[in-house]
This record gives C-alpha cells, structure tokens and sequence, in this order.
C-alpha cells in the first residue's frame, strides 16, 4: 500500500489525499450501523454504486474529499468532505471516521483541520452541516471545532427508527478555534502565500 500523500498537518492528524486502494475500508465505513444511523439513512450503498462514484468525485473540483490519518503511524482513520457551492462560496461539511477509531477526539481534530482548510486555503466565507439532535458525540466535536448551533429541521431525521430533529450548525473564519495549520506551515517555510 502506498504512503498517504499528506497536505496539511495537525497535532495527531493529518489531511491526506484520498487513495483508490482504500475505497473498500472507506466503503466499509460509510456502511457501519453507526454511521448509517448518524447520516439518517436506512440502506446501506452497494459496492458496485460506491466504485462507480469514485472516478466522479475525483474529477469534482467542487467536491474535495480528504483522507484523515494518524501522523504518527500514517494510518487511515476516516475521510472528511466539503461539498463546495461555489457561487456563494460556502460548503457542507461531511465526516466519516473508522468505527474502530471513534471515541478518541479525532473527529474534532480532523473538522478542524477541514475548516482550517475551507477558510485559509480555499477562501470559504462560511462551512455547514446536518447532524441528528441524539448524536450528541458529533454535536460536541463539532462545537469543539468551532461550529455554532444555527437552526433546527423539526423530524428531518431519524434516529433508531424514530423521527427526531436535524439540527443545522455552521462556522465561518471568524468562529475558527485555532491554532491555524495552514498559517503555521506557511511560517516555518518562511514562505509567503502567492498571489
């Protein structure tokens, strides 16, 4: 297996390009229980649906996917997407992490690195998302990451089987936490941005 190829790095993670050789553990991912049941959805994705798509995404300049790994032994750890509307410049924010490696505060490092990305390199005025009022896990690691509660869809979502509410959150650069890797990959470069 190749080694990631990373382009931007945090304390413990890092954003990676994704890799064709990973879209069966990716595809393993998105179809756990537990993040159908985050995402709302009742049907898991065929392989044959997940492989087609890949060619697709990969061409979708408006679609940037980012493979999350460990810095420490480069191993994948999940994938994160902004789904980019590039006439107000704004994106939605999707995250999926191996079910082996929740629970260890990568999902708010791995948001945070993305939105570092959104706002210092891709120049996004503002980040999005939907996540279900019972994944309060996901709710703190969004929050943590500087994401703020920004409405609410009454019974847009199931969860368990029963309807419940799909809460919206967004976050723009001034709500950005901090430290910037960008910025401070820039610095130790002692490089200046281009343009």
């Amino acid at each position: 297996m190749s080694e990631p190829h990373i382009l931007l790095a945090g304390q413990n993670l890092a954003l990676a390009m994704p890799r064709r050789e990973m879209l069966e553990s990716y595809h393993s991912w998105e179809n756990d229980p537990g993040t159908i049941l985050g995402y709302g959805n009742q049907m898991p994705q065929s392989w044959e649906v997940r492989a087609n798509g890949w060619e697709r995404q990969r061409s979708n300049h408006d679609y940037p996917q980012f493979e999350v790994v460990q810095l420490e032994d480069k191993t994948a750890v999940g994938m994160t997407t902004l789904q980019v509307n590039t006439f107000v410049r704004t994106a939605e924010f999707v995250i999926v992490l191996d079910p082996a490696e929740r629970g260890k505060g990568h999902a708010t490092e791995a948001t945070r690195l993305t939105l570092d990305w959104a706002f210092h390199l891709a120049a996004l005025r503002m980040v999005w998302l939907k996540v279900l009022e019972p994944n309060t896990a996901g709710v703190t690691a969004y929050e943590k990451a500087g994401f703020k509660h920004a409405g609410r869809l009454r019974r847009a979502g199931y969860w368990l089987g029963q309807p419940v509410d799909e809460l919206l959150m967004d976050a723009a650069p001034e709500d950005f936490p901090g430290p910037s890797a960008v910025t401070s990959a820039v610095q130790r470069q002692g490089t200046q941005p281009q343009g």
